[in-house]
């Protein structure tokens, strides 16, 4: 049998953090832990770092918050102004 192998991004699927759905990298929100400690959203997708996925709507961010699921991936302690920056972004279609 014959091993069909695709790079394309968009054949990639991942949860979106917050809700669970299953979706294409491509429909998906990276944020980013960065070596730092920076956590930031990750636009390119190319960002090094420990990677986590949300969904372009409120709701699946508001989910992450409220289970602390991102807290729990980076495991770290996340500041409300980051919470905010994240909001912001997808409230303005990143």
């Amino acid at each position: 049998s014959t091993l069909l192998a695709s790079s394309a991004a968009s054949d990639v699927y991942k949860a979106g953090i917050g809700c669970g759905t299953q979706k294409s990298k491509t429909e998906l929100i990276r944020i980013v832990k960065t070596q730092s400690g920076e956590i930031k959203l990750d636009k390119t997708g190319k960002l090094p770092g420990r990677g986590a996925y949300i969904c372009d709507k409120s709701e699946c961010l508001n989910l992450a918050i409220r289970s602390k699921k991102l807290e729990k991936t980076f495991e770290t302690k996340i500041e409300e102004s980051v919470y905010e920056s994240l909001k912001n972004t997808i409230n303005q279609g990143v």
